[in-house]
């Protein structure tokens, strides 16, 4: 079976891994750099390309000698070359181009966003897909910087329903938990906390919910967050704060899944996908299970290791192309955007 390295840095976690074409990790690690970025109370992109050169090569050497291959047992090497943050992904791409001539392999580029909707196809030596990759279905991607829902037709083939017109889920909680100074990343606290929360004390608008349309918006309940936080006192927020994450969580729980299933009932997919960083949110994930089960629909969920940033997901694609014929020149470089034709 072909191996293939695969690295990502397009954001701010370095992420290193070696896959093969069917989906098998035999192993992945990530260096994240939360430390480095809390006390912005957010990702400072200068910062995170640096950590990227200081974590990537040690990361390499790290997982190859640790997965037990070598740079000849390797078919070729893939990494994140769009969309994401310029300076984080010129490390990635410089590093793997680097690599490619020494070791005399072909490499790839790959689309971060086509990774999140891979991902559930990961396998290891503990999680299996809920069904095989190759028949068409329904992705839901949440992470913090997108929102979306794709119709996938098979590799290479995605079509946008909808996307967030402003701020993604991710970054609304984020911001929101940044709000109830709960540090960065907050929306891991937000998530914590709402579950000692009742939802329906505090009413959060839905964005978009009532539209003839499966676009998204977030912004109106990051506004409306600001207004109902700034007239409370510090000590009313602080007692109330269990109350605010569960109607905060509520509301953008309840518009993804609306939009869901309105995706679900306009292409007639019986296959889902709930993937990217949010899909770790537990009442995300448990909701999604339940409608799931409700409207009698397949659904395919990573563990909570392949929902945030990985490079596994990015080897599972790459692998795939490169196995079709698909490589890479050394003229062509990162993008902080998507590739024309990446999407339809």
């Amino acid at each position: 079976m072909s191996l293939y390295l695969a690295i990502e840095t397009s954001c701010d976690d370095t992420s290193v891994a070696v896959v093969s074409p069917d989906g098998h990790v035999r192993l992945c690690r990530s260096q994240s750099q939360d430390a480095s970025h809390a006390i912005f109370g957010g990702i400072v992109p200068e910062i995170a390309s640096r950590n990227h050169s200081h974590f990537l090569l040690p990361l390499i050497d790290n997982v190859l000698r640790d997965a037990g291959a070598k740079p000849a047992d390797l078919s070729g090497i893939v990494v994140t070359n769009r969309p994401g943050l310029i300076g984080s992904l010129i490390v990635g791409v410089v590093t793997a181009k680097s690599l490619a001539l020494a070791w005399n392999k072909p490499w790839l580029g790959v689309n971060h966003l086509e990774g999140h909707l891979l991902a559930p196809f990961l396998r290891d030596d503990s999680y299996t897909p809920a069904f095989e990759f190759g028949e068409p279905y329904l992705a839901l991607t949440v992470s913090g910087g997108h929102s979306s829902l794709y119709d996938v037709e098979g590799l290479g083939r995605y079509h946008v329903l909808g996307a967030t017109l402003d701020d993604a889920a991710g970054e609304a909680y984020d911001k929101f938990g940044k709000m109830l100074g709960l540090g960065f990343p907050g929306g891991v606290q937000v998530d914590r906390l709402a579950q000692g929360g009742d939802p329906s004390k505090y009413a959060f608008p839905r964005g978009l919910m009532h539209e003839d349309t499966l676009d998204m918006s977030f912004s109106g309940l990051k506004s409306a967050s600001h207004r109902l936080l700034s007239a409370m006192a510090p000590d009313e927020m602080e007692r109330e704060r269990a109350h605010l994450c569960a109607g905060f969580q509520q509301a953008v729980v309840e518009v993804l899944l609306h939009k869901l299933d309105k995706a679900r009932k306009k292409t007639g997919r019986r296959r889902v996908v709930l993937t990217g960083g949010v899909s770790a949110n537990s009442e995300l994930r448990r909701q999604t299970e339940a409608w799931a089960k409700r409207v009698k629909c397949e659904l395919a969920v990573p563990p909570l290791r392949y929902c945030t940033d990985n490079a596994a997901m990015i080897g599972l694609v790459g692998a795939l192309r490169m196995e079709r014929g698909e490589r890479a020149t050394m003229s062509d470089g990162p993008s902080p955007a998507s590739a024309t034709g990446d999407f339809q």
